[in-house]
This record gives C-alpha cells, structure tokens and sequence, in this order.
C-alpha cells in the first residue's frame, strides 16, 4: 500500500521487496492534501495511492524545472551520459520488483512486465551511448572571410504524457532521450499506472540526476485534459512528448499550434497483418499471435485486421484457433498466465461494443465472442471473427482487445488496398517466404513500420512512429533525440 504524510510521499507496495531503493519520494510534496487509489484490474483492488495534484502544483514542478534547466543545459554530455548509465544500472538492479509493481497496476501478465522492464530499460542505456554522439557540423562556407558553424542545442523543458499500456518503456523511451540531450522534463503518466512512474523517478534521482530535472505528476483521470492544456500553453515549456489515442493527440497538436510548439505524437494505429499463400503458416501464427495478443492486445502496433490469402485462409485460421484456444487467462501473477484482464470497463464496454456490432452485421464466430466474468470483470476472451465487412467496427476502428478479425483476399494488390485504406498508419505486417513481394509490399504500405515475418518489432535501436494519423516524430534510434534538439548556426566572419 502507499501511504502519505502531508508533506513527503512514503511509498510502500504490497508483496514487493525494494531493498536496494530508499522509497522516501521528496520529489511529490502534497499541498492539497488529495489522493486517488489506484486500483489492479485483475480483482479491483487497491494498490496504492497517489497525489491528486492541483494545477497550481503542476505549475510549481514546471517553474522548477524551467529553473533546472538552465543548469542543466550546461553540463556536458560525458556528465549526463554517466548519470542515464547509473540510472539504468538501479532500473537493472530493481528490475524484478519493478515488473511486480508494473504487473499490479496494468494489469499486465508477469512475465510480460519483466519483457516490457527490460524493454523501457534498454532505452536508458541507449540514451546514455547517445548523449555523446550528438554532432555538429562545419559547413564549407561560400566566402573565404566567413565560416559556418553548426550546433545542437537542447529545446528546454519538455512536457511527457504517457499511456497506461506501457508505464515503464513509455517514460523511459521519451524521458532518456529528453535528458541525454539536455533537456529537463515533467512526466504525467496515466491516472491508471502512476506507481512505475513514481519508482522510476525516484530511481533516477537515486542515481544522481536532480530532482527538478526529472519530475513527476499525478493527477486523477478527470484533470489529464488540464494537464495537457498546461504543457501545451506554458512559456516554460518547449516541446511535448505524448503517447495516446488520436483524438487527444489533434488536440494537443491544435494547442501547441498557436505557441509554435514542438511536438512528438505518438498515437493510434490499425495495423493490417497479411498472410499470403507463400507464407510459412507455423511461422505466420507465431507472429501473429504476438502482434495481437500481447497485452491482451492493447498495445498501438497490436495487428488489427488479418488479410489472408485465399489459397492458405483455411490452414492458417485453423492453425490460429487452435494455438488460441490454449492461451491461458487469468491471475497475471501466476508465471504460466498468457492474458490478463482490459484495463478498466471504459475499455471492456468498448470491445463488447465492437463484438456485438460485427456480429450483428453477419461476422461469424470461430472463438469466443463474449466477456469471461468468471474469471474478472475486465476479462474479454479471446476472440477470432470471420466474415469481416467494411461496415463493422473491427475493420475501420483501433480495437485495442483481444480480437482477430479476418479478411478474406485473392490478390496482391486487393490487400494493400484494404491495409491502406484508413487513416492511421503506425504499423503493418506481412508475412511471405517471396523475397520480391516482401519488398514490393514493405514499400507500398502506408505505414511508419513493417513487421516481415515478425509480430514484435519494437527495440531501443529502431525508430519508432508513425505517418498520416498515427503521428509525427520518431523514438528510439539515432533519430529520437532530434526530437529535442534545435539547431544553432554561427556565422564567424572578419577572417583572412
């Protein structure tokens, strides 16, 4: 349980043994005195309890951050190099207990969170090797009395919102980078899952980065829209950095608009993944299964529509029902456990809603289909529906729940029309053994990433993101810190 005097937070988790971490969290001071509970999808329970931040709070952390940057900014990328390395060495160190905390709070099967800790871990340890490798540049100049000189310098303070399906990797992967390059920032995690938010800060603090360089804030779900308004319209800070869903993504996108604000947007996607006929089946199910069913499908690359070609439609979908069918649900924290429970019942209602509106409109079942409330309130089974039209929710929408809709398709050219055909373009997959199609396909998907022969394609060396409505920018990679970047150009002139 978490439990707070009125000044400083002290965090205590139950059935969780942070022995290497000094749980007094000076960073949260509570004026107001408001809390919300936290709560663990699989029963309902209470995990912890936070502060339910006023505005004014808010804007205190923001002003301090402001006034750490400037201090910040001028230490040299070995220095923070050095403190993201010791930051991911504690995160290494706690990673186990971390992952129970994360477990708890998301939802999210065991074994699972240990695969997203070492995930959200790897992207402190990329940012720590890419701090130093932030170049300038010497532009020959046109004239032979003046040089061109080019710099990168950190935007500022920048403000990070990030979702609930991945609490750990979501901060880690902006904020690592934000830092390597010399910004400060302000995290707003999820109403759902602030515990790893808190942990993660406070391990970052331990390894020697201010605590006004790195802050976090918790507010309840009804004051996100505030937040995000505050980061958006602040003088104080330069950038943004969120991950959500589109809708809330255009509105940020719109507020930053009259501020000439940076913006990173990670948002929703609708990933088609293709199987043709020269696909291996045994390698196209394993995949498949991956890019759907991890996190109970909850994730923004989750595959959403399944394009099969009619020559292996039979084989692979019931090769996929039957690997399905063994999936286990349940208590996440039982190791053997594959499926845990949506997140709250605004998403349980959501993929009831999709479901039903399929089948009323001609979708067959192959598999499940309904709630599994004998196992939990938020429970979904998993579910395969063939017979999918364009009408049906599951075939325009982001499901983001255990559901495989299948599509049906004889040519090459009918399913890069039916993947193309929507909005969102965050990821796609395919599966081929036709070395030709695989590179004719990859490069015809409107999508920021391709998956070949390959449902999890995420990792700290890759660039993440999107185009058309799925986002812009990019995480991970040589590229995210660009994200936090601006470029500085000196004209040195008067030379012989």
């Amino acid at each position: 349980m978490l439990s707070y005097c009125s000044k400083t937070v002290i965090l205590s988790c139950k059935n969780s043994n942070f022995k290497n971490i000094q749980l007094i969290n000076k960073q949260i001071r509570l004026y107001s005195g408001s809390t919300f509970d936290v709560l663990n999808p699989v029963n309902g329970t209470v995990v912890g309890t936070v502060p339910d931040m006023t505005i004014d709070e808010i804007k205190e952390k923001v002003e301090k951050a402001s006034d750490a940057h400037h201090e910040w900014k001028l230490t040299t990328a070995k220095h923070r190099a050095g403190l993201l390395r010791k930051w991911f060495n504690l995160l290494e160190q706690n990673s186990a207990d971390i992952a129970k905390t994360l477990s708890k709070e998301a939802g999210k099967p065991f074994n699972e969170a240990v695969g997203e800790v070492a995930y959200g871990n790897s992207f402190v340890e990329w940012s720590s090797e890419e701090a130093r490798t932030v170049l300038g540049q010497i532009i020959p100049s046109p004239y032979k009395s003046k040089k061109i000189l080019v710099e990168k310098h950190p935007i500022g303070v920048v403000g990070i919102i990030t979702p609930w399906n991945f609490p750990h990797a979501m901060i880690t992967r902006k904020a690592g980078a934000a830092l390597a390059a010399g910004c400060t920032c302000v995290i707003k995690p999820a109403a759902e899952t602030p515990l790893t938010a808190i942990t993660l800060t406070q391990l970052a603090h331990e390894a020697g980065i201010p605590e006004n360089v790195m802050n976090v804030v918790t507010v309840n779900v009804n004051k996100a829209s505030q937040v995000g308004t505050l980061f958006c319209t602040s003088p104080l800070i330069a950038g943004i950095s969120f991950t959500g869903s589109t809708v809330v993504g255009k509105i940020l996108y719109r507020l930053c608009a009259d501020h000439v604000k940076r913006i990173s947007l990670e948002l929703g996607g609708n990933a088609p993944f293709i199987i043709f006929d020269s696909a291996d089946i045994d390698k196209a199910v394993e995949a498949a299964l991956v890019a759907k069913f991890r996190n109970c499908g909850q994730t923004c690359v989750a595959a959403n529509r399944f394009l099969v070609q009619s020559g292996i439609y039979d084989k692979f979908v019931a090769a996929l029902t039957e690997k399905v069918k063994k999936l286990r649900m349940g208590d996440v924290s039982q190791p053997d456990v594959q499926l845990g429970p949506l997140i709250n019942s605004k998403q349980f209602n959501t993929v009831t809603r999709f479901v039903e509106d399929a089948i009323s409109k001609g979708a067959k079942v192959l598999l499940g289909g309904k709630a599994a409330t004998h196992i939990g309130q938020l429970f979904y089974e998993p579910t395969i529906l063939a017979d999918i039209k364009p009408d049906m929710k599951v075939y325009n929408e982001e499901i983001f729940g255990p559901v495989v809709p299948l599509i049906q398709f004889k040519k090459e050219e009918e399913a890069i029309k039916i993947a193309n055909s929507t909005m969102a373009g965050l990821a796609g997959y395919l599966c081929s053994s036709d070395v030709n199609q695989i590179f004719r396909v990859s490069k015809l998907l409107e999508t920021g990433m391709v998956g070949i022969n390959e449902g999890l394609i995420s990792m700290a060396e890759a660039p993440f993101g999107g185009i058309k409505d799925s986002g812009i920018g990019r995480e991970g990679s040589i590229y995210g810190i660009d994200e936090f970047l601006y470029v500085k150009y000196y004209c040195l002139g008067g030379l012989d």
